[in-house]
C-alpha cells in the first residue's frame, strides 16, 4: 500500500487518510477521493492531500476484516458487516462466552496491522450482545497478513463461541441457625431468582434446614430427586473448613469436595462439588447479594454446562480483587467508570459543595465545569454540561454522580447501541423491560437539553422522541440504584458484602 501526501489534482482514486474541514469543506477519513473531491479540496484552497493507495497484492480494511471474523467466529457467534476496517462479532444467543486466549494472543501477534478484542472469557452474554471486534488498522494489509491471521483462526476453530446455557432446574437448600431471620432466606432467594433468569433457569425445589449436617445431607438428596439438575447450598454460617456442615453433608451422601475456596473477594468462601453427579455450590456469604461476585463467575459457566475443575478456579486471581464501591467517595466512583468506558472526554458539572467534589475528583482525568446556578435544579447543571461538551462530539452520555452501579460496562453497551446512521439516536439501558439512567443523547437533541428548566430531567424528551429511541439491555440493577441518603449509603454496603 502506498502512503503519503500528494498534489491535489494527482489524488483521484486514493483513500483520504485524515478527515478535512476547511471554508464549508467536510472531507471525511476514509472517503474515496473522486474529481468531485479534488474540485471542492481546490475551492477551498487545499492543494495537497495525504492518501492511500491499495496496490496490487494488497486487501482492503473491511475485506480483511471480514474475512478474519469469519474464520474466527464459532458457536453461537455472527458476524456484523464490516465498515472502516472494523468488523464487529455479536452473540446470537444467551449465554456463556468461550475465548481460546492463546489462539487469540497468536493472531494479534501475526502483525500489528491486525487487532482482535474481545470481552473477558467466561463473561455471560445476552443475545445481541458485542463479543468480539476484528480492527484493521491501516487502510490495507497485504495478502500474505491476511492469509496468516486467518490460518491462526481456522487452526483453533473456534476462537470464541458462545456455550448456550443449559442448566434449567435448580434446587436451593438454605440452613437455619437462631437469629437468622426468615426474611434474609426470602431475599436471598429472590436475588437468587434474578440471578438464574437470564439463563432461563429457575428453582424447581427449595428445602430449609437446620444448620447440621444429617439435616442437610436429606434435603439435598430431596432437591436432587425433584430433578433438580444444580444446587445451591446458602449456608446460616460461613464455610470454614472442609471438615463443616456443608461439605460434610455432601460427603454423607457419597458426594465428592472438588475445591474449596477461591481467589475472588468477595467470594472467597465458595465450595465447589458434586453429589449424583451434578453439580453443587455452598453459596459465600456474598451470594445473598445481587452485586457481582466469584459466586457468579462459577454458577454462570455451570449453567451453560461448562466444567469448573480447580484450576480455572485458581486461575482467577488476576482480576478476582472486585471493588468495594463504598470504600470511595460516590461521585469518585461513577466518574472513574466513566472514565474506564469507551467515552471520550468526560465532563463533571459542579455546584454544590464544590470543593469538597473536586477534592473527591482530585488525579482523575476529567474537565470540571462550575454551575452557578445550581440551585435551580438539574435543569442548570444539564445545560451547564451539554455547554461544554466538545464540538465534534456527536452524542453525550448523561450520567448522575449518585449512581456508583453505573459501571464502565453498562456505558459501553449505550456506546455500542448509538446508531445515528440507523436512526438510533438515543440509548436507554434498560433491565427486565424497565428504563434507567444514563441515557446517550446524540447532538440533534442538545438544543431540547439545553432547554430544560427546573429539577427535572430529559425523561418528558425520550417520549417525544419515540422514534429515535432504542433501547440497550443490560445486566443487574446498576441502571436504577442511586444514593440519596445516608441510610441508602448503608444499605447498597450491606448488600454489596451480603449481610
Amino acid at each position: 500500500m502506498k502512503f503519503g501526501a500528494v498534489p491535489v489534482g494527482e489524488a483521484a482514486g486514493g483513500v483520504a487518510v485524515h478527515s478535512i474541514r476547511k471554508s464549508g469543506l467536510v472531507l471525511k477519513k476514509g472517503t474515496v477521493i473522486s474529481e468531485r473531491e479534488i474540485a471542492a479540496l481546490k475551492a477551498a484552497g487545499i492543494s495537497e492531500i495525504v492518501v492511500a493507495r491499495i496496490e496490487p497484492g494488497d486487501v482492503s480494511e473491511d475485506t480483511a476484516a471480514a474475512e478474519i471474523a469469519a474464520a474466527a467466529a464459532g458457536e453461537g457467534v455472527r458476524v456484523d458487516r464490516p465498515f472502516t476496517g472494523r468488523a464487529n462479532l455479536f452473540a446470537e444467543n444467551a449465554g456463556v462466552l468461550v475465548v481460546d486466549k492463546g489462539a487469540v494472543d497468536r493472531l494479534n501477534n501475526v502483525d500489528e496491522s491486525i487487532t482482535f478484542a474481545t470481552l473477558a472469557a467466561y463473561k455471560p452474554v445476552v443475545a445481541g450482545e458485542m463479543v468480539a471486534t476484528v480492527k484493521i488498522i491501516p487502510f490495507a494489509v497485504s495478502a500474505s497478513q491476511r492469509d496468516a491471521a486467518v490460518a491462526v483462526t481456522a487452526a483453533a476453530r473456534p476462537l470464541i463461541r458462545i456455550a448456550p446455557y443449559r442448566v434449567r432446574k435448580v434446587g436451593v437448600v438454605s440452613t437455619l441457625l437462631p437469629g437468622l431471620v426468615p426474611k434474609v432466606i426470602e431475599k436471598t432467594l429472590k436475588v437468587t431468582e434474578e440471578r438464574l433468569a437470564p439463563a432461563g433457569a429457575v428453582i424447581v425445589a427449595e428445602r430449609r434446614v437446620p444448620h447440621e449436617h444429617g439435616a442437610l445431607a436429606k434435603a439435598i438428596e430431596e432437591v436432587l430427586g425433584a430433578g433438580a439438575e444444580l444446587v445451591i447450598v446458602f449456608g446460616a454460617s460461613a464455610i470454614a473448613d472442609r471438615r463443616d456442615v456443608i461439605p460434610a453433608a455432601v460427603e454423607t451422601i457419597g458426594g465428592r469436595v472438588e475445591h474449596f475456596g477461591m481467589p475472588v473477594d468477595p467470594g472467597n468462601l465458595l465450595l465447589v462439588a458434586r453429589a449424583r453427579g451434578r453439580p453443587l455450590l455452598g453459596a459465600p456469604g456474598c451470594a445473598r447479594s445481587p452485586k457481582e461476585n466469584g459466586f457468579d463467575w462459577v454458577l454462570m459457566r455451570l449453567l451453560a454446562g461448562i466444567e469448573v475443575p480447580r484450576e480455572a478456579i485458581t486461575g482467577m486471581g488476576v482480576g478476582g480483587l472486585l471493588m468495594e464501591i463504598v470504600t470511595r467517595p460516590l461521585v469518585r466512583i461513577a466518574v472513574e467508570e466513566a472514565l474506564a468506558s469507551r467515552a471520550g472526554d468526560v465532563i463533571v458539572v459542579v455546584g454544590h459543595q464544590r470543593g469538597e467534589v473536586e477534592k473527591a475528583l482530585a488525579g482523575l482525568r476529567v474537565r470540571i465545569v462550575h454551575n452557578p446556578a445550581f440551585a435551580e435544579g438539574l435543569g442548570a447543571s444539564l445545560k451547564t454540561g451539554i455547554a461544554a461538551v466538545p464540538a465534534d462530539a456527536d452524542g453525550a452520555i448523561v450520567c448522575l454522580g449518585d449512581m456508583p452501579q453505573v459501571d464502565a460496562s453498562l456505558i459501553d453497551r449505550l456506546i455500542a447501541a448509538f446508531d445515528p446512521d440507523r436512526g438510533a439516536l438515543v440509548v436507554v439501558p434498560t433491565f427486565q423491560g424497565k428504563r434507567g439512567n444514563p441515557v446517550l443523547w446524540a447532538r440533534r437533541f442538545f438544543p431540547d437539553l439545553m432547554a430544560i428548566e427546573g429539577d427535572v430531567g430529559a425523561r418528558h424528551l425520550i417520549g417525544r422522541y419515540g422514534e429515535a429511541a432504542v433501547e440497550a439491555p443490560v445486566e443487574g440493577k446498576g441502571a436504577f440504584v442511586d444514593i440519596d441518603t445516608p441510610q441508602a449509603l448503608v444499605d447498597l454496603k450491606a448488600e454489596i458484602e451480603g449481610s
